[in-house]
């Protein structure tokens, strides 16, 4: 005997309490349906802060290091040739070949941020200045943006006279700045032994030219070494490295730097100008 009656009456709680779950969600705003992966709008923004403050602390992070770096860093970017224009002084006789000047200094710019700098050694054992004008046309195939130029040494050794010593070095320094070069002179002395009057008229030389042709001057080129014995080979004429070590960080470099400055400014406003110039169109 069926009790169909008595089921649907024991059922009849639970029928109802679904009936009035299903009225209750069909009176709430049906929710919009989302995609896989979709954010919701707390996400996104919780994703927009988040990328804000990397954004923030990126922005922060350029600001500290651009700060940091030092102002020449930033301007030494170009490549620059030194030319080292010389005798032996300048070659480096009787020093390893990385003990020089020119191979010291290359190595001090390089320290100093000017990463792009190469010092070409030109110094010659024995050169003089008459020497020295006529290797010009090759030493310019270098296309020196600065030349260093120490000469006259081995003239005063010889006694030639100081005014055709003088017209050479100025020969040298035109045919440098017609060619694209600012030169800086290294002012040379010499021992007394050749008589008063010809090392003060030799010494002279230097100061002068240096102001009639608008060149820097070392005012002398072996301040601090010169006549110091251990500072010297055993010639007591050509420096040891420690001796070149003085010579580039307290004679050249405080004249040299200015000038770098000065020539990679110039560079830098004329590469700037050639960027901004509009290429003519027909």
């Amino acid at each position: 005997m069926l009790n169909t009656p008595s089921r649907l009456a024991q059922r009849l709680p639970a029928i109802a309490m679904l009936a009035a779950v299903m009225a209750i969600s069909g009176c709430q705003k049906e929710t919009e349906p989302t995609t896989p992966n979709q954010p919701t709008d707390t996400q996104r923004l919780d994703t927009e802060t988040t990328d804000n403050q990397a954004n923030t602390t990126s922005v922060d992070t350029n600001v500290d290091a651009n700060a940091d770096a030092p102002t020449d860093m930033q301007v030494n970017d170009a490549p620059i040739t030194i030319l080292a224009l010389g005798d032996s002084l300048t070659e480096g006789l009787g020093v390893d070949k990385n003990d020089n000047y020119p191979a010291q200094l290359e190595d001090r710019l390089q320290a100093m941020g000017y990463k792009n700098t190469e010092v070409i050694n030109s110094g010659l054992s024995g050169e003089t200045s008459t020497g020295l004008v006529n290797r010009l046309d090759w030493v310019l195939q270098t296309k020196p943006d600065v030349t260093i130029l120490t000469i006259g040494a081995n003239d005063a050794i010889r006694g030639i006279d100081v005014a055709t010593i003088e017209a050479n070095i100025r020969t040298a320094v035109k045919r440098l700045q017609d060619n694209g070069s600012v030169v800086i002179l290294g002012g040379m002395s010499i021992y007394d032994n050749l008589g008063d009057d010809y090392v003060a008229a030799f010494s002279d030389i230097y100061p002068r030219v240096a102001k009639d042709m608008s060149v820097p001057l070392i005012p002398f080129f072996l301040e601090g070494v010169g006549g110091e014995a251990e500072l010297n080979q055993a010639d007591a004429i050509h420096p040891t490295k420690e001796g070149y070590t003085i010579i580039v960080n307290d004679n050249i470099l405080p004249i040299l730097e200015p000038t770098l400055q000065e020539v990679t400014a110039a560079e830098t406003s004329q590469a700037d100008t050639t960027k901004n110039t509009p290429n003519e169109t027909t």
